[in-house]
């Protein structure tokens, strides 16, 4: 009687909707280039149309230089980490696993529009000294001397300091045209996971004045499926998939609703916790005003070809790969310009 009734109940769980959907969407309002005078979510990118998205907001002068001796392993998450030092004594993050790519490539097209990113870079063949006899995870990436293929690197900046997360329900943020255009790109890229814990604030120190910015820090969750599926190398990275997907799902005379994020798979019910945390953040991707939709359209409508293949190239994708998730990128953002 157990195994009927727990599939009966979650379906009839999943057949309402999304908790916090329509009463937790703000009235819109609108707001400029900062929440306050300190807090920083959206910087007007008035050189968008001469971005370098290859080498991306850390530009060519941050890439990583080579010389990285281990520092600690970084247990959050899912995907493998750790600290490393280079030779210049800057920390960096190294991201293991199927989510360096796709965090490579969104952070760019992110830091494009005007919103804030972390300095990634993709190294396809990283060697590291000093690497411990066992990580916890990622072990079998590891070779013997130390080499670790397709990693992401984050460098950590001078000055920075992250002092929390944000919801993206914040009053502070909550109807202002700067979030809402954040969550069209967050469906733009099939970002799924939008999870506060991957939303942080870091204050940093600039021309003598502290700023707050607020940043989704973790991307690695994109271009592929718009919810959780499995097996999991579906969600993530996957031009088959990410070219497939739908993306707008209604258009009213005021608002537009897009599929991302939707719903994991009924198959991870095996993780409750998880499952409907994420099932009540559905309404990130509804009712965005049209208006707000356009204004991140014109936004990204003034990226080249070249500038959006460049994202995807700094993120070691294949020609074929690169060009096929350009092709998408592009009919997305025309789609979103005919609202």
């Amino acid at each position: 009687m157990k195994q009927i009734l727990l599939p009966l109940f979650a379906l009839t769980i999943l057949s309402f909707p999304s908790a916090g959907h329509e009463n937790a969407i703000p009235n819109t309002r609108r707001a400029e280039v900062t929440v306050t005078k300190t807090e920083m979510l959206w910087r007007d990118p008035v050189d968008i149309s001469s971005r370098d998205l290859y080498y991306g907001p850390g530009g060519k002068d941050h890439e990583p230089r080579g010389g990285f001796t281990f520092v600690k392993e970084d247990l959050k998450g899912t995907s493998p980490k750790f600290e490393v030092r280079d030779q210049n004594g800057i920390k960096w993050k190294v991201k293991l696993g199927d989510e360096a790519r796709p965090e490579t490539a969104a952070s760019r097209l992110v830091w494009a529009a005007g919103y804030f990113a972390s300095e990634d870079y993709f190294v396809p063949d990283l060697k590291v000294q000093d690497m411990p006899p066992h990580l916890h995870r990622g072990q079998k990436l590891v070779a013997p001397d130390g080499s670790l293929p397709n990693a992401r690197l984050k460098r950590y900046l001078k000055g920075e300091e992250k002092i929390g997360n944000w919801q993206w329900s914040d009053r502070a943020l909550s109807g202002t045209r700067e979030l809402n255009g954040l969550r069209v790109l967050m469906a733009l890229i099939d970002n799924w996971d939008v999870n506060a814990e991957n939303n942080a604030i870091y204050q940093e120190q600039r021309d003598g004045t502290t700023e707050r910015i607020y940043m989704v820090s973790d991307l690695g969750s994109s271009f592929g499926t718009p919810g959780l599926v499995w097996p999991v190398s579906k969600a993530r990275g996957n031009l088959p998939c990410y070219r497939h997907a739908p993306f707008i799902t209604k258009v009213t005379a005021d608002y537009v609703d897009f599929s991302t994020p939707a719903r994991d798979s009924i198959l991870f019910l095996a993780t409750p916790r998880e499952f409907f945390q994420r099932l009540r953040l559905r309404w990130i991707g509804k009712r965005i005003p049209r208006s707000d939709a356009r204004w991140t359209a014109q936004l990204l409508a003034r990226l080249s070809p070249d500038q959006i293949r460049d994202a995807f190239r700094a993120a070691g994708y294949s020609q074929q790969q690169l060009e096929g998730f350009t092709e998408v990128v592009l009919r997305r953002i025309s789609e979103l310009e005919k609202l």
